[in-house]
């Protein structure tokens, strides 16, 4: 099984960069966290053994960005997919975390989208 979490930003919310104070960056933690959660319970994304998980941002412009800056966002969205039970947690025998993805497409709305694949051992 597979689902695609479209989600309500046009650029991840959390980064690896910014320097806020904690109590802003815990509020901001919780509504991703939050997101991924409501994503996920609307989109019908079942209790699975173990999946695999991508998020990909679609971006307008050809400006240099660094993948590993979208992580803590990646992190909070998989917090959210435990608390929405998908699996019991988000450790790497559970779940396995892609490093984030940035996709350029020129005229098109930026955005993210989470990828939620169950993986099954063969």
């Amino acid at each position: 099984m597979q689902w695609t979490l479209d989600l309500p930003y046009d650029r991840p919310p959390l980064n690896a960069n910014q320097r806020m104070h904690w109590a802003k960056k815990a509020a901001l933690t919780k509504q991703v966290r939050a997101a991924s959660f409501y994503a996920a319970k609307s989109a019908g994304v079942l209790r699975c053994d173990k999946v695999r998980v991508t998020l990909t941002w679609f971006v307008r412009t050809t400006t240099r960005r660094d993948a590993d800056n979208v992580v803590p966002t990646l992190k909070a969205l998989c917090d959210g997919l435990v608390d929405a039970e998908v699996v019991p947690d988000d450790t790497p025998d559970l779940m396995e975390k892609v490093m984030p993805v940035i996709v350029y497409r020129p005229g098109q709305q930026s955005g993210l989208q989470l990828y939620v694949e169950e993986v099954t051992d063969a």
